[in-house]
């Protein structure tokens, strides 16, 4: 994957976890909250990483 790719995937990553973690606390189901919450932390961590990797390359 390219470096763009990669951005999109990470981000898309961190919206779906936002989603699950919405979709969970509708509907009462702790898990599927948890999944989300995991989910969007590790979408965002990678993005982090990716600015912070730019942040060197300059």
């Amino acid at each position: 994957m390219s470096k763009f790719e990669d951005r999109i995937a990470h981000q898309v990553q961190a919206a779906r976890g936002n989603a699950k973690k919405y979709l969970g606390r509708a509907v009462g189901n702790r898990r599927l909250e948890s999944e989300g919450r995991r989910e969007q932390a590790s979408g965002n961590v990678k993005r982090a990483a990716d600015k912070l990797r730019d942040a060197f390359k300059r």
